[in-house]
């Protein structure tokens, strides 16, 4: 998973995290994991005022589907948990922002952020760049 924030002093963040399941653990361990990540992101960086993230509305299959809505289950129970805002952006609508189509495959979403100053190490990464990018653009300047 690509993420991207933007530090109190401006700075912008980004990496991607891996939450994968393993033959050794229980169902539920990545949506574990990836609320101690919240967490985490929250603590390190002195709180969290909006979480902007992907609506994914087509997934490449069954699992697909059901692990987007683990991670969106946990993500806005942590939220509403915590009085943290957050919404949702179609993946369309964060294309056309970064590359001006929203049909751009994943290099031209890379290549588009790198244009723009970033290394992303991979089209998650770039995602979420472009995603923060649109949420300061949008919200002009409120996102932390």
């Amino acid at each position: 998973m690509g993420w991207a924030l933007r530090a109190g002093d401006g700075t912008i963040v980004s990496g991607t995290e891996a939450f994968r399941q393993d033959r050794w653990s229980g169902g539920g361990m990545r949506y574990l994991r990836f609320r101690r990540w919240l967490g985490e992101i929250a603590t390190t960086n002195g709180g969290i005022g909006l979480i902007v993230y992907e609506e994914v509305r087509r997934h490449a299959g069954t699992d697909a589907a059901h692990v987007y809505g683990g991670f969106l289950a946990t993500l806005t129970a942590w939220c509403e948990d915590r009085n943290v805002a957050y919404e949702a952006v179609p993946v369309g609508t964060i294309k056309r922002f970064a590359t001006g189509k929203g049909n751009a495959g994943k290099e031209a979403v890379i290549a588009a952020i790198g244009a723009r100053g970033f290394n992303p190490a991979d089209d998650n990464e770039a995602d979420a760049i472009a995603l923060l990018l649109w949420a300061i653009q949008h919200r002009a300047g409120g996102v932390s």
